[in-house]
């Protein structure tokens, strides 16, 4: 395929694209049907119907991604007409584009722009996962230092900030912090943190959040008062988690928080090392 007819497909495509209030892209199916050399609106309504199966098979919700609706269109007499329409998301299209006739060019281009295309956003949902997970455990390192200052403050020393955060993890998991570690494989040396997901990172950073606050309300000075506040929080952030369905000493670990901090820290270097050249 020239590159002339590719940077013509390419902006046609794109041209055609519309976002709904809420930011959503789609493709009118009527428009597609002409992007992908469809002439005949009932043929090209064959292909919506296997990629509508393709979606369900691959376990998406088919009215997430093809939305009926209905829009008027002009007549040539002037008058309009209400026809029927289905709004398609860019992965409805890309598996459109996957159902239709590999032998037109236009399908053959669509097949690869629209994987192109939803690779992008996978991998841009996943960096804004890596992300918050990153921005999570920075969040509990503060709250950690913080809780550990308030344990010197009012107790006259921080050498209880390791026991009371050991219960605490002890009510979260209904495991020893040890039983974790071993659990997850945790190097030794390394915080059962830095390998938990995201949301036992904000589960432990809520529960010391409460802790940090009611010590300095209820003004606990000692570490037997601290612990059993610690470990009522978690114990009360794990029913939550319990009556949500999610048991945390039943979750996998995570990534090394240390290789995702580096990883997008890389990211971001070339991202900028690229602006750079292209503002030279």
């Amino acid at each position: 395929m020239k590159n002339e007819l590719i940077q013509t497909l390419t902006e046609t495509f794109e041209g055609h694209a519309q976002e709904t209030e809420n930011g959503v892209e789609y493709w009118l199916a009527r428009d597609l049907q002409y992007l992908l050399g469809y002439s005949e609106w009932r043929n090209f309504l064959n292909v919506i119907s296997k990629a509508k199966t393709a979606c369900e098979v691959s376990g998406h919700t088919i009215e997430n991604h093809f939305v009926d609706i209905n829009k008027m269109v002009e007549l040539g007499s002037g008058s309009q007409r209400e026809i029927s329409d289905i709004m398609l998301t860019r992965y409805a299209c890309y598996l459109t584009a996957q159902n239709g006739d590999p032998g037109k060019q236009q399908i053959a281009f669509a097949q690869t722009y629209f994987a192109m295309q939803t690779r992008k956003v996978e991998l841009i949902e996943q960096r804004l996962l890596e992300v918050e997970r990153v921005s999570a455990r920075k969040k509990l390192s503060a709250t950690e230092k913080e809780l550990s200052g308030i344990i010197y403050e009012q107790t006259g020393g921080n050498r209880n900030f390791a026991l009371i955060r050991s219960k605490g993890d002890q009510a979260l998991f209904g495991n020893s912090t040890q039983t974790m570690k071993a659990q997850w494989r945790v190097p030794a040396g390394r915080p059962l943190a830095d390998f938990a997901p995201t949301i036992i990172l904000k589960a432990k950073d809520f529960a010391a959040e409460i802790t940090i606050h009611n010590a300095r309300e209820n003004n606990l000075s000692d570490e037997p008062k601290i612990s059993h506040e610690h470990i009522t929080n978690n114990q009360a952030v794990r029913n939550t988690l319990l009556d949500r369905g999610i048991r945390p000493e039943s979750l996998p670990p995570a990534e090394d928080v240390k290789k995702v901090a580096r990883r997008l820290t890389s990211a971001e270097k070339k991202a900028l090392k690229h602006v750079s050249r292209l503002e030279e």
